[in-house]
């Protein structure tokens, strides 16, 4: 059976596929009548009632609600409009965090384990029934890297249930899957490839608006919710739960996601057309400042040099011209009083690297770690590494590798000489494609940003594993829109040719 480059055009949402390809249908400039009950009351309705049950202290029923109608709206908007789903599922990453520490505050103390923050995952999850409903497409060659990633995160699950037992391995599972299969998601609604694009950048364009804005109040004000879950969950990592005293994380778990977050969507302001856009980018660049993570901040240099390097010279003065504005609206801000003193104080670490202890401590790691990581053939399996470990004893403590500085030894200590092979196989294979679908699109300012992500995401692997969690969404999600990209612009113009020799 021939299976087309690109996917026919969906009859609903996703739709059922004709038996046989046709030509697009002319796009009409009026919405549907039923498009605003459809994609936005949804959403719009559920983020209000979650705003309401704060609002009149209901943290109990909050708790129990907002995962319940989190994945009702996410199964509603995945099968009326898969491209708004997107979306969805984003804003619930980050706002997720910030609604569970309100409902902690509401019940009047803080609980170590909270339904509300299975939302996103649950919610993102829901995207594996594209995987079910198109897996043709992983028979095609570029669903084939899909195929090898997915066999080495099954080679490793299956040595994590029986090493570290089952939740452990499940819960490591999600966390690995879920990148690919919103990547995959976005394979699969091709045809919709400039909706999915505009979607997607304005989401993070109003997500930093957001959180830039809550950052700077939980930094100069520390809110007492954000206070209370940094006290209740020791995180001493960031910082004092005082004003001036913390490492901004807004909205999310911690400033390592959040400042992910910020780093991407500085990154789209470059794609971006809305002029909100300069609001946003002013408070989101003050924010991802006070996170005080210079990984990403490297991580930033890195992707504004490759979109230097891969733009027009239109679009290379654009980004120049952005990255300027962006420096004028938050550098003077943050030589100013007790900013200036934080910030001075984290630079200076740059500077002398023999006084910094995390550096010192992430060489020690390496040093003493990387024979270990390097010669386990078979693999520590899933659930051996991060937040799962907590899931291994009953004390609900990280486990003996519960801290793992280090993507780079992360993926061989885990998947072993043969998931590694198998995983690493197919994402470098979708890194390589993306390189070459991009030398072909240098006028696309989203694909120029997704690949200057994409390979920031990939190069930080130095210092975390960004192949999974936050960093793995952002990368896979990147790859695979450049991947959709070029199938679109493919079918568009063998569309075109064939509306030219019709006529």
């Amino acid at each position: 059976m021939h299976l087309p480059n690109a996917l026919p055009a969906p009859a609903g949402p996703i739709g059922n596929r004709p038996t046989a390809p046709a030509p697009a249908p002319a796009r009409t400039a009026a919405p549907p009548r039923n498009s605003l009950m459809r994609d936005t009351v949804p959403p719009v309705a559920f983020w209000l009632f979650t705003l309401l049950l704060v609002l009149a202290h209901q943290g109990h029923l909050l708790t129990l609600a907002f995962p319940a109608l989190a994945v009702l709206v996410g199964l509603w908007l995945y099968f009326m409009n898969p491209v708004r789903y997107i979306s969805f599922m984003w804003w619930l990453w980050f706002l997720s965090p910030e609604v569970r520490r309100l409902a902690d505050y509401s019940k009047g103390a803080y609980t170590p384990t909270s339904l509300i923050q299975v939302a996103p995952l649950a919610v993102t999850m829901i995207c594996g029934l594209s995987l079910l409903r198109h897996y043709p497409l992983l028979a095609q060659r570029r669903g084939l890297p899909v195929l090898l990633a997915l066999a080495g995160i099954g080679y490793a699950f299956a040595i994590g249930v029986v090493a570290n037992g089952p939740a452990p391995a499940v819960y490591d599972l999600a966390n690995w899957v879920y990148p690919i299969l919103v990547g995959f998601h976005i394979m699969v609604l091709t045809r919709r490839y400039p909706e999915a694009r505009d979607t997607i950048v304005k989401t993070f364009i109003y997500g930093m608006l957001v959180m830039g804005a809550y950052g700077l109040v939980q930094f100069f004000v520390m809110p007492p919710w954000d206070a209370m879950w940094m006290l209740g969950s020791n995180m001493e990592s960031q910082g004092d739960p005082v004003p001036f005293g913390v490492r901004v994380f807004s909205t999310m778990n911690s400033s390592g996601p959040f400042a992910f977050a910020m780093m991407a969507s500085m990154v789209f302001v470059m794609a971006a057309k809305s002029r909100v856009r300069w609001v946003a980018a002013g408070l989101g660049f003050l924010s991802f400042a006070l996170t005080l993570v210079r990984s990403t901040w490297g991580g930033w240099v890195i992707a504004m040099f490759i979109q230097l390097m891969r733009s027009s010279n239109r679009v290379r003065l654009r980004i120049l011209v952005s990255a300027l504005v962006i420096a004028a609206l938050g550098v003077p801000l943050l030589m100013v009083g007790p900013v200036a003193d934080r910030m001075q104080q984290r630079f200076s670490t740059l500077s002398d690297i023999k006084q910094d202890q995390s550096y010192e401590a992430r060489n020690q790691f390496y040093a003493d770690f990387a024979k270990t990581a390097f010669t386990d053939v078979t693999g520590e399996g899933l659930g051996a590494t991060g937040a799962s470990t907590k899931l291994s004893n009953s004390s609900g403590q990280l486990g003996k590798y519960g801290s793992f500085d280090s993507g780079v030894m992360n993926v061989p200590f885990v998947l072993g000489w043969p998931g590694t092979l198998l995983y690493m196989s197919g994402v470098l294979w979708l890194l390589a494609r993306a390189v070459r679908v991009s030398f072909r699109m240098p006028e696309d300012r989203y694909v120029c940003a997704c690949l200057s992500l994409a390979l920031s995401m990939f190069a930080m692997l130095v210092f975390t594993n960004s192949l999974i969690s936050t960093g793995g969404l952002l990368l896979f999600s990147s790859v695979f829109s450049i991947v959709s990209a070029g199938h679109w612009r493919k079918s568009t113009r063998r569309q075109a040719r064939i509306m030219e020799v019709s006529h």
